[in-house]
């Protein structure tokens, strides 16, 4: 969704890049850029207006004048700013002193309630151990109160649904009722899904709030389709005018849109972004952490959220014990069952393009990120599990006949087994090195990533290949030497935000290290 404003961000900033002073027409210069890229956007004028009075107020000031890299303050400044329009520190749901805990559910028609209802209660029960009940409170909208039942059936939450709904029964009797069976069988929190309409009306709002009257919700969360754009600041304000919410949803924002919507709500309303929907299964939700959001916007990746998907998803011990094999023999106890084993694993935690893509730098790889073909990943575990156990714990003794063996099994080409072995063993080498602190050498090709390369031993290739040899005159020499691109040292961002040839900005420490950088 932010892919455009990224770039256009990131096409900014490389301009202050290798600038050793910024002056006031660099300044206006990259305010009128950044302006331009938040418009596109679909971001609110107001909060367009705010946002470059504060980065160019703070950019002219002594935190950038005073200096030592302007370009590097700059890119601070901006993303501080971002978190703040954002909406600042991360908020976390309110619970009931005493249960039941009361969620309500508000907003227009299409925007994704019922669905959220499931999402919201799958990861109340699997995240904070909670005991959720959904309830049917949509009796508007055809088969609303039976696509709520699926949901819940799918979530693994109890579903409250005395009326059949297609226009039959009050919901604000069933809303009351609710809380009695909550009570009764002991029920944690409820989520109670409302109506919506196409539009704002008078009849949505005084149903809203009826229901908001019956029940005293300990939270009331705006739902609002992220495609929408501007239009999505408007029905907020008027969501907050007539019935009031303590917080907002964005759903869908795994869409095309321009993100303006994510960008404005929080400004213009004064109430927090908590939760964003971004894909079609239950699973695809997840806490709206500002600071991270903004630092995805800036193409510097989302490591935390990274790191909390591998920690709910990875078995610790098994983990302690790939661990160990890789640090011991130089990773050769390390089998083709344990890889096969890590890429399940991985790919537990959702798209691997998703995963890809919360990586710093990754937008530079866009483009090779929507080509990757998941089903390569189905294709390697045929491979392997082709393959024989003598096989799998020594690839070494696969020679010519068990490759075509392996591929005529497995429905591929031979060339591909050749290829997955030689991936192995340069992925081992790679895992092998990082588990025994010695840094990560080359990164193995990604099997099916266009243009993202085959391996460091075809990397190697290339380079004797294009190897020229220097001038004969040791000025020349000296001057060629100074003309070849450095590569990025460990840790450091892309060319965009002055990695390669700049060194404007890095990354913290600790990641450095985790990429075993000094």
């Amino acid at each position: 969704m932010f892919d455009t404003l990224s770039d256009r961000l990131s096409t900014a900033f490389k301009n202050l890049r290798g600038k050793g002073k910024l002056t006031d027409a660099d300044i206006d210069a990259t305010a009128r850029e950044i302006r331009i890229a938040l418009l596109e956007a679909d971001v609110a004028l107001p909060v367009v207006r705010e946002f470059i009075a504060a980065v160019k107020e703070r950019a002219s000031g002594a935190e950038v004048r005073g200096g030592l890299n302007p370009a590097q303050q700059v890119i601070k400044i901006v993303n501080e700013e971002l978190v703040n329009i954002l909406g600042g520190e991360t908020r976390e749901l309110r619970m009931a002193k005493r249960p039941p805990t009361v969620i309500m559910l508000a907003g227009l028609q299409g925007a994704g309630k019922t669905t959220l209802a499931g999402k919201l209660a799958k990861w109340l029960r699997e995240t904070k151990h909670q005991t959720p009940m959904l309830v049917a409170a949509d009796l508007q909208r055809p088969n609303a109160v039976t696509q709520l039942q699926v949901v819940g059936e799918r979530a693994g939450v109890p579903v409250f649904a005395p009326e059949p709904g297609n226009g039959v029964g009050d919901p604000v009797e069933v809303a009351r009722k609710a809380m009695d069976e909550a009570r009764t069988k002991q029920h944690s929190v409820v989520i109670v899904d409302t109506a919506g309409r196409l539009g704002v009306d008078e009849e949505l709002m005084k149903q809203a709030a009826d229901i908001r009257d019956a029940v005293s919700p300990d939270e009331i969360l705006f739902v609002v389709d992220a495609m929408i754009g501007q239009d999505a600041v408007t029905t907020a304000q008027a969501f907050l005018d007539g019935v009031g919410f303590d917080g907002v949803v964005l759903s869908k924002l795994d869409g095309d849109a321009r993100g303006g919507a994510a960008l404005s709500i929080a400004q213009v309303t004064g109430r927090q972004v908590m939760f964003a929907s971004n894909g079609e299964k239950l699973g695809d939700f997840d806490v709206f952490h500002p600071d991270r959001m903004a630092s995805r916007i800036l193409g510097m990746g989302d490591v935390m959220s990274l790191i909390e998907k591998a920690e709910q998803t990875f078995d610790a011990e098994e983990a302690a014990k790939t661990a160990a094999k890789l640090q011991k023999k130089g990773g050769k106890d390390f089998t083709l069952d344990d890889f096969l084993a890590q890429m399940q694993s991985v790919r537990k935690m959702g798209p691997l393009t998703k995963i890809f893509g919360m990586l710093p730098g990754a937008n530079q790889f866009k483009d090779q990120l929507e080509n990757f073909d998941e089903r390569e990943i189905d294709r390697i575990e045929a491979v392997i599990h082709s393959m024989t156990p003598a096989e799998r714990a020594d690839p070494n003794i696969i020679n010519g006949s068990r490759r075509a063996r392996i591929a005529k099994g497995s429905g591929t080409e031979v060339a591909t087994v050749s290829g997955l072995v030689e991936r192995f063993f340069e992925a081992r080498k790679m895992m092998a090195a990082m588990a025994s602190g010695k840094g990560m050498p080359g990164m193995p090709g990604m099997p099916g990533m266009p243009g993202m390369g085959g391996g460091a031993r075809k990397a190697k290739q290339q380079q004797k290949k294009g190897k020229k040899r220097g001038s004969g005159n040791p000025a020349k020499r000296a001057n060629q030497g100074s003309q070849q691109p450095q590569a990025p040292e460990p840790g450091q961002l892309p060319a965009a935000f002055g990695g390669q040839n700049g060194g404007d900005f890095e990354l913290p420490d600790d990641f450095k290290k985790m990429l075993g950088g000094n």
